[in-house]
């Protein structure tokens, strides 16, 4: 799906939420999180053509896909958060997208120490 049929998509299902906001609030939440989903989706095979070129690139760099694996691990936690706390935020719940955002914040750093382990050391061989 092109860019311009997933704009079009939460432009229609925009002006439907907040249609149905005045009458049904609870269906037009459900709406919205339904079309979320659904562009995520939508996206995703456009991931994997990302991944895999990525992975190439790697392959000819003789770069580890261990460290490509945690670098994708990163972006997948930092896309992921931003999805549910932005969902989190239009359902008015703000704290809670807060609580999400500082989640992935941690989760990053946890899944990021093996790279710097890996640089830490490399500093510590290349300084006498």
């Amino acid at each position: 799906m092109e860019i311009w049929q997933i704009v079009g998509l939460a432009l229609i299902v925009t002006v439907i939420s907040v249609v149905l906001k005045q009458i049904r609030p609870e269906i037009a939440l459900q709406l919205t999180i339904l079309a979320s989903a659904s562009i995520f989706i939508l996206v995703m095979s456009k991931i994997k053509i990302i991944v895999d070129l990525l992975q190439n690139l790697a392959d000819q760099a003789n770069i580890s896909s261990y460290y490509l694996l945690i670098v994708l691990k990163i972006v997948g936690v930092a896309y992921l958060a931003e999805f549910g706390a932005q969902i989190c935020r239009d359902a008015g719940e703000g704290a809670l997208a807060s609580k999400i955002e500082l989640a992935a914040k941690v989760a990053v750093i946890v899944i990021a120490i093996p790279i710097i382990v890996a640089i830490t050391e490399s500093l510590v061989r290349l300084v006498p």
